[in-house]
């Protein structure tokens, strides 16, 4: 029997991707986790076979939960279907350990023929970002500023260009506030920028936000 465990905070996506698979896998068992919390005690209690996992959910970084289940179960397949557009998270998403990545935009059938890929144990993008790949891999693409920043960096840009301070972020994120000052730090010098009003400006003016 196929097991599919589906990962995402938003009740209504869960039933909407679980239904959409069942169409096409009609004796697969599907399973549900909202949170970082349930996806861990959900891959240490039971055995699966695909895991669809949305990289924004609440408290932990999607990142850093796709990086912890690959480290607990390397060969376990990951696809992660995310409301972010594939510019911004498919390459760190992928480097980071995920079997495919798909924006939540896609339509029914490249789901199913994105789950059937990875199940047969295989690598699925899309065609507009597997050309984007391409190109990178053949010119000399200039990065975005965001993109020199550590997957943590990352998130600290994003939830700093939310509006949080650093002490929220560090509530959130379990962590002093000293170091996630050192995290803003680095941040601004990798960036050149010099307050938060700049990276704030930077996040909404290149959709890094959610």
């Amino acid at each position: 029997m196929l097991n599919i465990l589906i990962a995402d905070d938003h009740a209504v996506v869960r039933c909407g991707v679980r239904d959409i698979l069942a169409e096409e896998f009609p004796s697969a068992r599907f399973g549900e986790a909202a949170n970082a919390g349930e996806v861990f005690r959900e891959i240490w209690t039971k055995d699966w076979d695909l895991i669809i996992l949305d990289i924004t959910m609440p408290g932990r970084s999607g990142l850093d939960v796709l990086r912890e289940v690959k480290s607990a179960r390397p060969g376990l397949p990951i696809l992660v279907l995310s409301m972010h557009p594939e510019d911004q998270f498919a390459k760190r998403s992928l480097k980071a350990g995920a079997s495919g990545y798909l924006n939540k935009e896609t339509a029914a059938e490249e789901l199913v023929q994105a789950a059937k890929k990875i199940l047969a144990g295989g690598r699925y993008v899309s065609r507009s970002l597997a050309e984007r790949l391409a190109f990178d891999l053949e010119a000399k693409v200039t990065e975005l500023p965001h993109e020199a920043l550590s997957d943590r960096e990352f998130q600290v840009l994003r939830m700093i260009g939310s509006g949080r301070t650093v002490s929220q972020i560090g509530r959130e994120l379990s962590l002093s506030v000293k170091t996630i000052s050192t995290y803003r730090a680095r941040i601004l010098r990798k960036m050149d920028m010099k307050t938060n009003a700049d990276l704030t400006r930077y996040a909404v003016e290149n959709k890094l936000l959610d």
